[in-house]
Formats: structure tokens, sequence, C-alpha cells
């Protein structure tokens, strides 16, 4: 069945959410189990928090790398690399793993790549994702749904 004014399906647009959104409580489970996000910028934060994430998020982009790679390896918990999925974030992603590796971090890059395959074609960034599964949400038929 296909609602006027969509450009797919109905129900493409209810197993994408479904997809993403299964997704997404993998990550706030982690994150609710202590894992250390790490994320480009500002409203990559502020995009997670609007999701529910409350846990811990890290930037990467707002002072050495060296910084980060310290705090991560101090603190001891496992970091998931939620960088963009554009050129610059394929390339952070890389120099973070790289780096927290070399002090044996346990390094999540999984969940960067699902999510980047999942919806790269209509979002570029983290920072739009929040934004992406409301509109998802809309389309679905469930605007109210929680992550």
């Amino acid at each position: 069945m296909k609602r006027s004014g969509l450009k797919a399906p109905f129900f493409v647009y209810q197993k994408k959410l479904e997809m993403v959104e299964d997704l997404l409580n993998d990550l706030l489970e982690c994150s609710n189990n202590g894992d250390i996000i790490i994320v480009e910028g500002k409203r990559d934060i502020i995009s997670l928090r609007k999701l529910g994430f409350s846990g811990d998020i890290e930037l990467a982009t707002h002072g050495p790398l060296t910084h980060l790679t310290s705090k991560v390896v101090d603190s001891g918990k496992r970091a998931i690399i939620l960088t963009d999925w554009d050129r610059r974030g394929d390339l952070l992603a890389s120099k973070i793993s790289e780096d927290l590796r070399y002090f044996d971090v346990d390094v999540d890059m999984y969940i960067r790549e699902r999510l980047s395959s999942m919806v790269k074609k209509e979002i570029k960034d983290v920072e739009s994702l929040h934004s992406y599964v409301a509109k998802l949400r809309k389309l679905a038929g469930n605007p109210h749904q929680a992550v």
C-alpha cells in the first residue's frame, strides 16, 4: 500500500524505522552499561540526548586526540565510535580506533558501520539522526514512539 505523497510504499518506512530503532536500542543499552560514545560535535550530542541517551558522550573534535585517547584509556571503559559517515568522519573514526586499540581499549565500530549503511542515502551525520527518526516515525504512523 502506498500513501499519497510518499516516495516509497508505507511498509518500507515501517521496516526502516524498525531497523534503525533496533540499532539505536542496542546503542542505548551499551551506553546505559557504561560504554563511552565518541562523536564529532556538540550537535551530535544534542541529537543523541533528544533520542534519550544519557550516558557518557565524548567529543572527538574539541581538543587534541591525545586528550580524548587519555580520557577513554583512563576510564577503562569500552568506546563506541559514532562519527559521521562522510570522508572526514571515516578518517577520524579510523584514527581514533587505531589510537585506542594501541592501548588495548575495546572499540566498537560495528554500530557506526551498520547505522551508516542504513541511513547514509538520507542523512550524512549524527546530528541529523533525531530529526530523521522523528520523520520516519511520522511516516510510519507512530510519531510518539520512544527509542
